[in-house]
């Protein structure tokens, strides 16, 4: 894993919530997208880039979170991550796009919240093994908001 995610006073809840907000916030723009793929680093991203990523982590977290809370062993991810850009992710970025983005992230995030509120404390801040606590996981995932910033208003 990479550097143990640092956390606050926040709630994980809200820092998950509201990355979801912020990622809608840019995706709101994007219908005006001019179809360019954007350079961040040594990667490209687009508006169905930064989606599919943002929902990949959400995903690949929760499944994480729920099997460890279940006492199983997580699958590994095998996601190609930011490394790949399919044809897919070049399509330009429509208002149905928006309005399918905007229903399958807050469906996430209503997920999170559901489960990190009924999580104790002492359950959102358990470490199993070396893997990060519940609490690291969700503020690992408001780095999420990176793929958005990629790219940046429209």
């Amino acid at each position: 894993m990479s550097e143990t995610p640092a956390t606050d006073a926040r709630h994980p809840a809200d820092v998950v919530t509201g990355m979801v907000r912020q990622v809608l916030a840019l995706a709101e723009t994007w219908t005006r997208w001019d179809g360019r793929p954007l350079a961040a680093d040594d990667r490209i991203y687009t508006p169905h880039k930064a989606i599919r990523r943002v929902t990949d982590h959400l995903i690949d977290h929760l499944a994480e979170i729920e099997a460890r809370l279940a006492g199983v062993t997580t699958i590994p991810d095998r996601w190609h991550a930011s490394a790949v850009t399919t044809p897919a992710d070049l399509a330009p970025f429509t208002s149905d796009d928006l309005d399918e983005a905007r229903s399958r992230l807050t469906r996430l995030a209503q997920i999170f919240e559901v489960r990190l509120r009924l999580l104790p404390n002492a359950r959102l801040d358990q470490r199993d093994d070396d893997a990060w606590s519940v609490r690291q996981i969700a503020f690992h995932l408001e780095e999420s908001l990176y793929y958005a910033d990629a790219v940046g208003p429209a």
